[in-house]
């Protein structure tokens, strides 16, 4: 079952990299991997998609939590939520055909983003089965290029239980103090 993670880490260098890795040494497979900054800009925000059963899930949510700049972690897999994935796909579009596929994209509610002589970029958002439906109907007429972002996604409703945390704020610069008697609390 595929089970998709929302995980707030510190906007730091190398978390990317600890967070993929954890994954790695644990032998799953990432379905898919968003990451971008929050509206705090000390956090970033991941979302994580894995197959994964009921346990595995439990134990990759502990595992994230044991690295150090995780600050929250969340399986939205059950929780009302909305999610969403953009693709472009480059297709073949001769003059005769390009009406067709004008028309496959019109339906699809996708939009033209590039025109070439001899191919159309269609730029696709949406759940992942529209976007595969899409596909499917341009294979026909040639599929020259495509990428996708991979999912993000939200919790459905109000405030996020995310919305309130407290990031830590980065180390205060030892105070130059010449008097040996002042004492410091951690």
């Amino acid at each position: 079952m595929l089970n998709t993670f929302v995980v707030y880490v510190e906007n730091k260098p190398g978390v990317l990299t600890r967070v993929a890795s954890l994954f790695r040494r644990r032998a799953f497979n990432i379905d898919s991997l968003t990451v971008g900054r929050t509206e705090k800009p000390e956090v970033s925000r991941m979302t994580i998609v894995v197959d994964a059963d009921r346990d595995q899930a439990l134990r990759v949510e502990a595992n994230l939590y044991k690295l150090v700049n995780v600050l929250f972690v969340e399986n939205i897999t059950a929780k009302p939520a909305i999610s969403r994935d953009l693709a472009m796909i480059k297709v073949s579009a001769t003059h005769d055909a390009r009406s067709h596929v004008l028309e496959l994209a019109n339906v699809f509610r996708a939009r033209v983003v590039d025109l070439a002589p001899e191919s159309l970029t269609i730029e696709i958002t949406g759940a992942e089965d529209k976007i595969d439906g899409l596909l499917e109907v341009l294979r026909p007429y040639g599929v020259l290029e495509m990428v996708r972002t991979g999912i993000v996604a939200m919790r459905r409703g109000g405030r996020s239980e995310a919305a309130g945390l407290n990031v830590p704020v980065a180390s205060a610069p030892e105070p130059s103090v010449s008097d040996d008697n002042v004492s410091y609390s951690v």
